[in-house]
């Protein structure tokens, strides 16, 4: 897959994100304040806060889009990476944000949410499964951590929503039957949201975080660069291998040895033969070549 095909598939799905969070936060917060649900409320705040997750994802796909240039010689790959934390970051945010309110909620009177709120939850659950699996498969078919992460957005609201259903139900039910206690489940279960979002919020900023600082890549990971770069006959040895990933893609530090004896122009040339066959490999964008002489150990 080429370099613009990639992005094109990636902004959509980002504005398809940014657009369907944008109706669902609205339906979920205009619902939940007129059937007094808190949990649906907290629901809604954390679509909202999805909204700004994935605008985050589309300006940090551009970025990375951008060519190298003198500032940035391997290019602006990690922008993907940075755009996954700040995700994160919002999701660490709302979830805190959502348990406080959440918490405070057990110790006032409230009123029992109305049926309509189970509504409006079973149409959030639908919709942003939907939009995980989507993003999920994309993200993982190029290569995009800020795709990914957005994913596990959509996930975590589909496990909030169903969190949420629990407490609206149990709430209602609660009225129902006379039931007074039965209405704090609404508030309990906006709190356990807060937890599922602040659980989902620490993992995806780890990963991404592990990824913006120069991981390298495996031995395992690696096999196929190795395999490649040892079919020519003249590399004797490979001196070290550094696979570093810059979001969706890597730059690879090599260092080979070769038969001593050769002139300058024929190292030259070798290095540029095994550069050329680690550039056929789609995820490789930029490969260093460092020439050692081969020495018996």
């Amino acid at each position: 897959m080429d370099e613009q095909t990639r992005f094109q598939q990636a902004q959509f799905a980002a504005m398809i994100g940014v657009i369907g969070n944008i109706v669902l936060a609205v339906i979920k917060g205009w619902i939940g304040i007129i059937a007094h649900s808190k949990a649906l409320v907290a629901d809604a705040v954390h679509s909202a806060s999805d909204v700004a997750g994935s605008f985050a994802v589309w300006v940090g796909l551009r970025a990375a889009k951008q060519p190298p240039d003198e500032d940035h010689p391997y290019g602006h790959g990690k922008a993907e990476s940075i755009a996954a934390i700040i995700v994160a970051v919002l999701l660490f945010i709302v979830g805190i944000e959502i348990g406080v309110s959440s918490f405070s909620s057990l110790f006032h009177p409230i009123e029992p949410p109305k049926m309509i709120a189970v509504y409006a939850v079973v149409l959030s659950i639908v919709v942003k499964e939907a939009m995980f699996r989507y993003k999920y498969v994309l993200g993982k078919k190029i290569k995009s951590d800020a795709i990914i992460v957005n994913a596990y957005e959509h996930r975590s609201d589909v496990f909030s929503s169903l969190a949420a259903l629990i407490g609206i139900v149990a709430a209602v039910v609660g009225q129902k039957v006379d039931i007074p206690w039965l209405i704090y489940a609404d508030p309990v279960a906006g709190l356990f949201v807060s937890l599922l979002v602040l659980k989902m919020a620490w993992k995806l900023g780890a990963e991404s975080i592990h990824h913006a600082l120069d991981h390298v890549w495996n031995e395992e990971e690696t096999v196929h660069l190795r395999e490649a770069i040892l079919s020519f006959r003249e590399v004797k040895r490979i001196d070290a291998l550094y696979a570093r990933q810059h979001g969706h893609y890597v730059v690879v530090d090599l260092k080979i040895a070769v038969d001593p004896h050769v002139t300058v122009l024929e190292g030259h040339e070798i290095g540029k033969r095994v550069k050329e066959k680690l550039m056929s490999f789609p995820q490789v964008h930029n490969v260093m070549v460092h020439i050692n002489p081969y020495l018996e150990q």
